[in-house]
């Protein structure tokens, strides 16, 4: 595993914009795997300015993000695909077409998500697949527990999480207990990965990464298995 250490979090968020825009300069029709949340809006923000000044072209670039709460519908204000839209997929210019998210609505959850695993192998896998981690070491929501999800899934929120993510709503109440996540197979299958983390909050999550364990109630500890890693950390 690689580590980069920034003293910034305009300096993490840009690493992650340099690495993403050199993959789409290198590889025009690569597949992108996004992630959501606080840590790489950042990023997003800087692509964006890089695509207006013409020095990136998203226009052959298809992408899938890891997850969707269960419920929401896609102009949902929280939902992860409006996220997408508003953060990332409005300041470039990708074929909304060639963006995927997970559908929290879907009348057949589980055939959904066999679909999902079915449309990014058929794709050819994802090249580069972004994932920020949570407080208690989660990635995408792959939560703690004993046993790991390979596929993708529909999955329980737990109370940390449900109270991290309470932030972006107006009360806690309103968060979904539920979502839709890539499972740990189908993230361990990306050629490469950048996982983020910024912010002392994170910390604990961070030192079982880097301790080089695979613990499960750490699911971000399953990556030292991966062959071409890197963790960007920000004040953790």
């Amino acid at each position: 595993m690689k580590i980069v250490v920034c003293n910034t979090y305009d300096e993490l968020s840009q690493y992650i914009a340099d690495r993403v825009a050199s993959l789409v300069n290198e590889k025009p029709e690569c597949i992108l795997g996004l992630a959501t949340g606080s840590t790489p809006v950042g990023a997003y923000e800087k692509l964006g300015e890089m695509c207006k000044a013409g020095k990136v072209d998203f226009s052959k670039v298809r992408s899938f993000n890891l997850d969707e709460y269960l419920g929401l519908t896609p102009d949902n204000d929280q939902s992860y695909r409006y996220f997408m839209n508003k953060n990332l997929f409005e300041k470039i210019n990708i074929d909304i077409n060639n963006t995927r998210v997970p559908s929290g609505i879907s009348e057949d959850p589980d055939k959904m998500c066999k679909e999902y695993d079915e449309a990014i192998d058929a794709a050819g896998g994802i090249d580069l697949q972004l994932l920020g981690i949570g407080e208690n070491g989660h990635i995408a929501f792959n939560e703690p527990a004993s046993q790991l999800y390979s596929g993708t899934h529909v999955t329980d929120l737990t109370e940390s999480t449900i109270k991290a993510n309470s932030r972006f709503f107006e009360k806690i109440e309103d968060v979904p207990t539920q979502a839709v996540t890539m499972g740990i197979g189908s993230i361990m299958k990306a050629k490469s990965i950048i996982i983020a983390a910024n912010g002392a909050n994170k910390k604990a999550a961070v030192d079982v990464l880097r301790s080089g364990m695979i613990d499960t109630n750490c699911p971000a500890s399953v990556l030292n298995a991966h062959r071409d890693v890197t963790l960007v950390v920000c004040g953790c």
